[in-house]
């Protein structure tokens, strides 16, 4: 119950939408059951049983069932007395039209009223994992199958949404008609409602267990569709590899396995789930059976008052029960679905982000003076990846990291924008921990251009100006033209407005990548990290986004990551890492006078 509770928080004006639901609850069972009560005064009319009584008196008031039943029969008798039972029973079908019209009505607001509860649990809680996902840090989706946390999104939170509705409408709501059912059955004869009391437990405990085992097999269910869900993001994804290795079979029998296995489960859980409606039905009809026995030997007996009318009422009232108690069990069996889903969306909620703001961090407003790696090592699990780097980059220098792949260049270029935080010492931004700034204001300083261009299935402006809502259209254009790309822009379709379709897919390499080149001119970073920015285009391509990097680099501190060297021969300082250690540093003239790996790397790309 505690995730269920957790799972309502997500309503605002909980306790407010929870009253309000109980207010239509109550009422619309209430007058439910009285329409079923109704039935014994229909059927004296029927039988004549009615003309035998002249008149009744207008009882007391009081707040008892008795006084409502008074009042009834108080009109209802002086209408058989004056005139006849024919216009009597006009009276009770009247009275069962009505009470049947005014219970649905409120049925109809009490459902309303757990739909909003329903949409807006729903809204919230994908809002709250959303929010959450992106404040982890960019190693947790490394190790993470994007297709799972997809899946956690749409698939877990629907099963939420399905749960919440079940279970408001028959957790909560059934059992107000269950008691509402056994106060009236109490009313008509104790002595047969205990004894029906004393066979329910039968009914309860059988459909516990199937209960037990459907939320064990619900887990397995939801992981299998988190799997299959990973394999159709990387097929889709990937379909241009998968297409030139022949690999159709493989993922199909890939994707068939998981399938056959999510299967599997979805039938082991129908089965159970099921079960239970057939075990309830035909426990249902024993006890109807049992009670039928009971009772109609009280009645024949003559003992304890109990009439045939009231009898049949009584059969009616408990049968009325029955569907309500189905619904309560199935009602139960939803929420555990519903509550395995919870649990896996709570573990990404509760996942707490490995980078985050300390305490009274300081707003970063603007880069001074230079950037030091101070003994800092880094390591993904245990082995590091850097090992004791010892770095200043000066304010409007350009640093270059080489080496070979593998040798912790891009973790070190991470760390400054805080996409990971050292495993220990320190990394200074004008003298002050990069710890000690508020994350968004450090990571306004910074742009980034990475290997593999970063867009969205959206127009060529808003892709630009991504992330800056005031952007204006002549800075998104004189940005363009910095990166080289307003020629082939306005080629386009429709210009700036043309949509590029999922990642860009619309676009050549080369093009692609002077958009991230632009989306960085207009963001005007003073610090820029470019990750191998050049290293997938071909030379004409290349040519045109490194004339657009050498117009961002201008006036900005600068860490370039290179496995092309002629791109990097005119940076400031070039550092050379290998296996996670700083092993050369200098200005090219420098390092290509010595015997080191950097001048082995200058001599091997001169020979491809």
């Amino acid at each position: 119950m505690k995730i269920y509770f957790r799972i309502l928080h997500y309503a605002p004006h909980l306790v407010r939408r929870l009253i309000e639901f109980f207010l239509y609850s109550i009422p619309g069972s209430i007058l439910n059951l009285v329409s079923v009560a109704l039935m014994a005064p229909l059927l004296n009319a029927l039988f004549g049983t009615t003309e035998k009584v002249t008149a009744a008196a207008m009882p007391e008031f009081s707040l008892t069932i008795d006084y409502a039943t008074g009042v009834f029969n108080y009109y209802f008798l002086h209408i058989v007395h004056d005139e006849g039972p024919t216009r009597a029973l006009l009276f009770v079908c009247v009275a069962i039209v009505t009470t049947r019209f005014l219970g649905n009505l409120f049925v109809y607001m009490e459902r309303m009223a757990a739909s909003r509860i329903k949409v807006d649990v729903v809204r919230n809680m994908r809002m709250h994992i959303f929010r959450n996902a992106t404040l982890l840090h960019i190693g947790y989706f490394n190790d993470q199958r994007k297709g799972d946390l997809i899946s956690r999104f749409t698939n877990d939170v629907a099963e939420v949404e399905n749960s919440v509705v079940n279970s408001l409408k028959f957790v909560l709501k059934e059992p107000i008609t269950i008691i509402l059912s056994f106060v009236a059955l109490f009313a008509i004869s104790p002595q047969l409602t205990l004894f029906s009391l004393l066979l329910l437990p039968v009914m309860g405990g059988l459909l516990a267990e199937i209960v037990k085992r459907l939320k064990r097999k619900a887990v397995q269910s939801q992981e299998s569709l988190g799997r299959i869900v990973n394999i159709l993001d990387e097929t889709l994804g990937g379909m241009r590899v998968v297409l030139a290795f022949n690999a159709r079979n493989f993922i199909l029998r890939k994707i068939d396995k998981e399938t056959a296995h999510h299967r599997k489960v979805n039938l082991s859980i129908s089965r159970k789930n099921e079960l239970a409606s057939p075990v309830s039905e035909i426990l249902g009809v024993l006890i109807v059976a049992a009670i039928l026995y009971f009772g109609g030997s009280l009645v024949l007996s003559g003992e304890y008052n109990l009439k045939a009318g009231s009898f049949l009422v009584f059969i009616g009232i408990f049968a009325n029960i029955i569907q309500p108690a189905k619904n309560f069990s199935n009602g139960i069996t939803s929420l555990q679905k519903g509550t395995v889903s919870a649990q896996r969306i709570f573990a990404l909620i509760d996942e707490e982000p490995a980078v985050k703001n300390k305490p009274g961090a300081q707003m970063l407003s603007s880069f001074e003076r230079d950037i030091v790696f101070r003994d800092v090592t880094f390591a993904y699990d245990r082995e590091p990846v850097l090992k004791n780097i010892n770095l200043t980059i000066a304010k409007g220098k350009t640093i270059a990291l080489v080496g070979s792949s593998g040798g912790g260049k891009s973790t070190l270029a991470d760390l400054v924008p805080r996409f990971y935080d050292p495993t220990s010492g320190d990394i200074l931004l004008d003298g002050i921990s990069l710890s000690d700034y508020e994350l968004e204001s450090l990571r306004k300083q910074i742009g980034v251009v990475t290997q593999e261009s970063i867009l969205f299935n959206d127009t060529i402006f808003n892709n630009i100006a991504f992330g800056m809502d005031d952007a204006r259209e002549e800075d998104v254009i004189n940005a363009a033209k910095v990166a080289n790309a307003h020629e082939f822009i306005s080629q386009t379709e429709h210009g700036y407005q043309t949509v590029i379709g999922e990642r860009g897919s619309k676009l050549s390499g080369g093009q692609r990548q002077r958009l991230s080149i632009a989306r960085a001119v207009l963001k005007n970073p003073p610090i820029l990290i470019l990750d191998e920015a050049t290293s997938a285009l071909d030379s004409e391509s290349e040519r045109l986004v490194q004339d657009a990097l050498t117009n961002l680099m201008k006036n900005r501190t600068s860490i370039v990551i290179a496995h092309r060297l002629s791109t990097i021969q005119h940076a400031d300082e070039i550092v050379v890492i290998q296996q996670g250690q700083i092993l050369e540093r200098g200005p090219h003239d420098v390092l290509i006078q010595g015997n080191g790996l950097y001048k082995k790397l200058i001599e091997i790309q001169k020979v491809n």
